[in-house]
């Protein structure tokens, strides 16, 4: 009997699924989302386009502080963009939310630079959606838009 029960146990958790795992254990998952989450803001600060294509989910989609969206592709082809410099992406007031497989974000955020010589600030709140999937989480959606307090 005792043997007939550890399979059974063996059995349930071998066919759990990584959304499971997040669904049961949100503490993990958000502060695995919340590292994530500063990869991203690290990547995107140096301009890491590797490390962007491997966050981002291959259908995702950004809305930036003027309102353009871009795709993934496009949004790694402007970040890539030489003539951009980010001297300051600082993320605060950070919110995790989880709910199975998704983890949404929320947050402040400030960026200053330079692109094509000219300096620019700003200071926006933000959205991002993060989704559990079989070879870890992925951003799938970001939103920034202006705070003007």
């Amino acid at each position: 009997m005792k043997i007939s029960i550890f399979a059974l146990v063996i059995a349930v958790l071998g066919a759990r699924t990584p959304a499971t795992f997040a669904a049961d254990n949100p503490d993990l998952a958000a502060s695995q989302v919340l590292a994530l989450e500063r990869k991203w803001n690290d990547a995107y600060k140096s301009s890491d386009i590797a490390k962007m294509d491997d966050l981002l989910a291959d259908d995702f989609i950004i809305t930036i502080e003027d309102g353009r969206t871009f795709s993934k592709a496009g949004y790694i082809a402007l970040n890539g963009n030489k003539t951009m410099l980010v001297e300051v992406s600082e993320m605060s007031d950070l919110k995790i939310r989880i709910h199975g497989s998704t983890a949404v974000i929320t947050g402040a955020y400030h960026e200053k630079g330079t692109e094509s010589l000219k300096s620019y600030e700003y200071h926006d709140r933000l959205t991002d959606v993060w989704m559990k999937t079989q070879t870890g989480w992925k951003l799938l959606a970001s939103h920034y838009s202006l705070n003007r307090q």
